[in-house]
């Protein structure tokens, strides 16, 4: 805990009288008369028995009195009371109750470790105090942000250089590291945003080494030497920088520090530098980089540094101050408090309670509204809590002390309340960087292992290779009598090579032919990589489960999984009868005949040309109804009501028909085999025959020649119907033979090939990349067409039992539509003619009964004329 304190006592202090400089250069003495000036009470609670402790508060002072130097006219004044910590979390604890309650402070500066940070946020949020931290919080990654609203940062955010870290790893293409850190609190907490991001940056970390401060030089020379055992050479160091000397003295002295090895601190540990240190401990470091917060140079900043070196020099000897970081917290403090206090015109009161600051809340939200520049020239600011930082820093330890070489920028979510850090980093490129001088004086870039760690040691590489008749565009061995010499060609070395070539080391290789045979196999060739016959195998060798259990495959560079290959036969008379099934072939024919027997009855009756004799008119009904097939009917239909029927019937024909040519299309490109127990299939090796069941399988081919000749004989004549091999296979064949045969129903049941190597060879992973690229970039695609075929592979997938035959099923609902249709049409048309005959009836009946009624009337005015006529006579 004490070296936490030590450590971000020195940015604190720095931080803090840096903006000091400031008010002592620019400020103007005005000789106004002194007014009326209100106190603002201030809490610092530090560690006052080291010397970090004293610097920070001479530095927090020196700023006070530099910032009220220069605005001598404000109305507060910021006083501190200060209160010893011991080192100790519960001391802080007690300290900031005490102030709390008896001096009724409105802000708390101090929090030199974690567990005080914590403690003193608890302590914060309860009594809504701002609480200003030199340490940040003890957070697991996946804590809650914006926990503490009252606590406040001011140092930078240790986790904004993660990615920093990480993304420098990626530029330079290493793929392994180490990770070093103290068994502190401090070391332990940002280990898991190391782990995510650099995992994100698909970089391995194979060791975790763990250092404790109180350990001996034995004990750190034992850990050192198990991390000489390993084959990385790349090492990311967070430790104190009280543990740095002796971690540094003594890799040293075991070589850790040589050429090829490359070293990157943290701030953390970079801040061995602010202290004197014997000359041995900084040649030890020669080579090593670091990350610092980003210090814009100037020469206010320079004089300001002097100036401190003076003082801590007069407070103790052994301190050397380098290098300064500014930070504006105490100036940020002290305007808050004039902002806030002049804004609520209000005095200042006593408290009666500790629970609640009359003033956190508004003095809160002044410190993080609070921008400004600082004396570098860098923006100070404060949101969300935590010091926000432009850039990071990327120094070379060179001489006595850093060289700047380059700048990373930083990004506000790259913080630990947005993790995981999962945003793209901003990748630079090693041009955008200085040269760099690395462990042993060289500027070449480390590359990583141990392998390339020197000139003399290249990477020598056996390389088995399976030799075996047939498909010689996969692996082809020659050999030249003339010069004695053995020559390997093929798409499986074109690729292989082509991976080498773009790997950013040199590897050379040597051929050795493995005969592939009756007596020996693919498997036998891979185990010789487990026994270090070979130290590696390319081929035509398939990635297999059990394979893996040995050695390792770089991530294929085939289509994955098997075919089938087939013959197209057309040789059936019945061949055009083959789209439509029976029971669809039935009922079109009866829909033709029933649609044109419905037009007929329709047409009969007034149109001539559906007329004549009985013979004539169902030969009408017939040519008709077929001749809608090609669209040829001639008849002129005269009422709607046929229109409408044939409009109907006319799209299912074309329905129909498109269908049965696209079918008998597909029939004719690939002939269906049925694959039962009947049917002899053929393969090609065992690894075919995966995921392949219920099948008869008769014999296995070698050769391109032997796969024509069994699939031109057929199962009837002593050859196969088909032959199931791996998808490369199969485009070779095809590519031969582009014409008569095709590839069915390919599944995913195999891994494809992939170069083999030992487990835990580091080209596995440098040769799948390359393979990727190579993919991405299209070249295996241009490598295939060079080896496999000049045209396009015919393929047809076969996913259910009989996918050419179409059935009524298919198209029920069209005929269902059809036959609606008509017997709508023809229900019209038997309807309106009874229904006219019915308004006929009912008017010559209405007409009768009208006769009827007119002659009664008739009848009885006559007989009643007549009657008078009787009585006047």
């Amino acid at each position: 805990m004490e070296f936490q304190g030590k450590m971000q006592t020195i940015l604190c202090l720095s931080f803090v009288t840096l903006f000091s400089l400031v008010g002592l250069l620019c400020a103007e003495i005005d000789g106004s008369p002194n007014i009326v000036l209100e106190e603002v009470h201030v809490g610092v609670i530090l560690d006052m028995g080291s010397s970090e402790g004293k610097i920070i508060l001479s530095c927090i002072s020196t700023a006070l009195s530099d910032f009220y130097h220069l605005h001598n006219n404000y109305s507060t004044r910021v006083i501190l009371h200060t209160r010893d910590s011991k080192g100790k979390a519960l001391h802080a604890l007690s300290a900031a109750l005490n102030l709390l309650d008896k001096i009724k402070v409105e802000a708390i500066i101090g929090a030199q470790t974690k567990m005080e940070a914590n403690l003193l946020a608890e302590l914060g949020e309860e009594a809504k105090v701002p609480v200003l931290s030199l340490s940040g919080l003890r957070t697991s990654p996946f804590g809650a942000p914006g926990e503490y609203p009252f606590f406040v940062e001011i140092t930078q955010d240790e986790t904004s250089q993660v990615t920093a870290i990480s993304g420098l790893i990626e530029m330079f293409k290493w793929r392994d590291v180490i990770l070093l850190y103290e068994n502190t609190d401090y070391g332990r907490d940002i280990i898991p945003f190391f782990i995510n991001s650099i995992e994100e940056a698909n970089v391995t970390i194979v060791y975790k080494s763990c250092i404790a401060a109180s350990s001996a030089d034995e004990q750190i020379i034992e850990e050192l030497r198990n991390l000489t055992k390993l084959k990385t050479a790349v090492f990311v160091v967070h430790v104190s920088h009280f543990l740095v000397p002796r971690l540094f003295l003594n890799a040293k002295k075991l070589g850790l520090l040589s050429e090829g090895y490359a070293w990157i601190m943290t701030s953390t540990s970079m801040n061995f530098l602010h202290f004197s240190m014997d000359p041995s401990v900084i040649e030890s470091t020669q080579g090593v980089l670091g990350l610092k917060s980003y210090t814009p140079a100037s020469t206010r900043l320079h004089n300001l540094t002097s100036r401190l070196r003076r003082i801590f020099y007069m407070q103790d000897p052994n301190i050397e101050v380098s290098a300064v970081i500014p930070d504006g917290t105490t100036w940020a403090l002290a305007e808050a408090v004039e902002r806030t206090w002049t804004s609520t015109g209000l005095n200042l009161v006593n408290l009666n309670n500790i629970t609640s600051s009359k003033h956190g809340l508004l003095l809160l939200q002044e410190i993080l509204q609070t921008r400004f520049k600082g004396l570098s020239g860098e923006e100070i600011q404060y949101p969300n809590g935590k010091l926000v930082s432009t850039a990071i820093e990327i120094v070379n330890v060179i001489g006595k002390g850093e060289r700047r070489v380059g700048l990373w920028p930083c990004e506000e979510k790259h913080t630990r309340d947005s993790y995981p850090l999962n945003s793209r980093r901003n990748l630079l490129s090693t041009n955008d960087l200085e040269t760099i001088i690395w462990p042993g004086g060289s500027s070449t870039i480390p590359r990583g292992s141990k392998m390339q760690l020197s000139n003399s040691s290249k990477i020598k590489l056996r390389v088995g290779v399976p030799v075996r008749i047939g498909f010689n565009e996969l692996v082809h061995m020659k050999h030249d009598n003339q010069t004695n010499r053995t020559y390997f060609t093929g798409f499986c070395i074109d690729v292989f090579e082509a991976a080498i070539r773009a790997l950013p080391y040199e590897v050379n290789y040597t051929f050795i032919p493995f005969p592939i045979g009756i007596n020996e196999s693919y498997n036998d060739i891979v185990y010789q990589v487990f026994l270090q016959t070979f130290d590696a195998v390319v081929g035509d060798t398939t990635i297999t489960s059990e394979r893996s259990q040995n050695v390792c495959f770089t991530i294929p560079y085939t289509d994955l999984g098997v075919g089938m290959l087939v013959s197209n036969e057309n040789e059936d008379m019945w061949f055009f009868l083959k789209p439509l099934s029976a029971d669809l072939w039935i009922t079109t024919a009866v829909f033709f005949i029933l649609t044109g027997f419905v037009v007929w009855v329709i047409e009969r009756p007034v149109n001539p040309e559906f007329q004549g004799t009985h013979s004539q008119q169902i030969g009408t009904i017939l040519c008709y109804a077929f001749s809608t097939l090609v669209y040829a009917h001639r008849e002129k239909l005269l009422n709607n009501l046929a229109k409408f029927v044939v409009i109907i019937w006319v799209f299912a024909v074309l329905i129909l028909t498109s269908s049965y040519t696209a079918t008998l299309t597909s029939i004719m490109t690939v002939n269906q085999i049925q694959v039962n127990s009947r049917v002899n299939i053929g393969y090609h090796s065992l690894i075919s025959r995966q995921g392949v069941a219920n099948i008869k399988f008769k014999s296995s081919y070698k050769t391109v020649e032997e796969y024509a000749l069994a699939l031109s004989r057929g199962s009837k004549h002593g050859g196969v119907s088909a032959i199931v091999d791996e998808v490369p296979y199969i485009k070779i064949f095809l590519g031969h033979y582009p014409t008569g045969y095709s590839m069915i129903n390919p599944e995913s049941t195999t891994n494809g090939f992939g170069f083999v190597f030992p487990k835990g060879s580091n080209l596995v992973h440098d040769m799948s990349m390359q393979i990727q690229q190579m993919r991405e970039e299209g070249k295996l695609i241009e490598m295939e067409k060079v080896w496999f075929h000049k045209g396009t592979i015919p393929m047809f997938d076969n996913t259910n039992s009989d996918p050419n035959t179409l059935n009524f099923h298919t198209f029920r609902g069209l005929f269902l539509i059809t036959g609606v249709s008509s017997a709508f049409a023809l229900f019209i048309f038997i309807i309106f003619p009874l229904k006219e005959k019915w308004y006929a009836v009912k008017k010559f009946r209405f007409r009768y009964r009208v006769r009827e009624k007119l002659q009664r009337v008739r009848k009885f005015f006559s007989h009643k004329v007549s009657n008078e006529n009787e009585e006047n006579q």
